[in-house]
């Protein structure tokens, strides 16, 4: 016997007029301007997402270059200056046949940021345009995009510790180079653009 299924119409928060709180996911009605639970300010969707997500992705494309080119940090030892790069690190432990550490300081500084700025760009754009990608491919690439995140400053806190901890007057001392600076300003640029991406423009479109 042949039957006529028809889908059933896709009920969510805001076709119904309500919003949940970012911050403890109670659900409210836009009109409510902040949550009765935790006071955190109510919208249905965050204003100018994308762009904002684009603008700093962007920006931290444009520090990427720097924080490559330029040395992370200056070691002086016996008076004789030397400058290394976070590339010229990977190769000096491939050196000295320290693969682990070469591996480790690869993926934390070249694979992961890049990694992190492609997925938000593929990200931001299934929010504007309907994506090859299923919902359940998305969202898989979203929490990878926020576990990832907190090893992205590995080179960072490796000179910062390098730099508190050797410091032997004349004999031997290290400084923070520019790399360091702008090695950071793409961590930090990265995580506000995934904190300013809103995942549910992602699922208006899926739904559409």
């Amino acid at each position: 016997m042949n039957t006529n299924e028809t889908e059933e119409p896709v009920i969510t928060a805001a076709s119904n007029n309500m919003t949940a709180c970012s911050v403890c996911h109670k659900v409210h009605p836009v009109e409510q301007k902040s949550c009765t639970r935790c006071g955190n300010s109510l919208r249905l969707r965050k204003s100018n997402s994308i762009q904002h997500s684009l603008g700093l992705l962007f920006a931290a494309l444009i520090m990427y270059v720097p924080a490559n080119l330029y040395p992370i940090m200056t070691t002086n030892l016996l008076g004789v200056t030397s400058e290394t790069t976070i590339l010229g690190g990977i190769f000096l432990f491939i050196k000295h046949e320290s693969y682990g550490i070469a591996i480790i300081i690869f993926m934390a500084s070249v694979v992961i940021p890049l990694a992190k700025i492609g997925a938000l760009f593929v990200l931001c754009f299934a929010a504007i345009k309907r994506s090859k990608l299923s919902g359940l491919e998305l969202i898989k690439l979203y929490r990878m995009v926020e576990l990832v995140g907190k090893w992205s400053m590995v080179d960072v806190f490796v000179v910062a510790i390098l730099v508190g901890l050797v410091q032997l007057g004349k004999i031997t001392s290290i400084e923070p180079g520019t790399a360091s600076l702008a090695f950071t300003s793409v961590v930090i640029l990265t995580i506000v653009a995934a904190q300013r991406f809103d995942p549910r423009l992602m699922w208006d479109r899926l739904e559409e």
